[in-house]
């Protein structure tokens, strides 16, 4: 596919942060904790979905202490609505676990400390760290993919190698731009029947041709 030159690269860029400059994650949360654990569930799972199961799960175990003590089969049954329910509720208990053993109870802000974390990769961590401390961070899911690609920013094979292609592109503002990517993906640019008549990156679009054909 046709890659965007420099110029495009800088419209687009320039264009998302107009659009996008005040856009934050749709994930209900109250503090790092529960921000943490609503990343963690969202993992090929909806937002819509996790801010659903969250409440509940959150009434009863408020922190990493109470977490870290809770039964397997109780968090099973709070988050069984949630994609792969079963490893992520080991996950949450281990996640827990390390924060109060290893950091004195303090999820840490510091992106090895947080991948040290079980349930806890890559993405999830510069999720986290775009959201909550606005770091100058890309993190790649399923959406970010899909409008890196069709709009030329990536050819790349894999999500972390997208990623540092749109760091190295963009430079700065990365955490509005992830979540600008995130937010036309999952609205405009739909992985099935993209709403082409709404979308305001047209011109710069290498996949349009395509869509046209189906």
């Amino acid at each position: 596919m046709k890659k965007a030159t420099k110029k495009e690269i800088n419209e687009i860029k320039k264009i998302f942060i107009g659009k996008y400059a005040d856009a934050v994650t749709e994930l209900k949360y109250k503090n790092l904790y529960e921000l943490l654990i609503s990343v963690m569930l969202s993992a090929q799972c909806t937002d819509k979905r996790v801010n659903i199961i969250t409440p509940a799960l959150f009434e009863k175990y408020p922190d990493t202490k109470s977490l870290s003590s809770a039964s397997l089969n109780d968090i099973k049954e709070l988050i069984k609505s949630c994609s792969f329910f079963n490893n992520k509720a080991k996950n949450l208990i281990k996640m827990a676990q390390k924060v109060e053993n290893d950091f004195d109870g303090e999820i840490p802000l510091d992106e090895k400390k947080l991948i040290s974390l079980a349930g806890v990769g890559q993405k999830t961590a510069h999720v986290v760290l775009i959201e909550f401390s606005g770091e100058n961070l890309m993190a790649v899911d399923t959406h970010v993919f899909r409008v890196a690609h069709r709009l030329g920013l990536s050819n790349a094979p894999t999500a972390i190698k997208t990623e540092i292609e749109l760091t190295k592109k963009f430079k700065d503002h990365l955490h509005i731009l992830h979540q600008a990517m995130v937010l036309f993906g999952r609205y405009i640019c739909t992985a099935k029947n993209p709403k082409c008549d709404k979308c305001f990156l047209s011109e710069f679009c290498k996949s349009k041709e395509s869509f046209k054909a189906r």
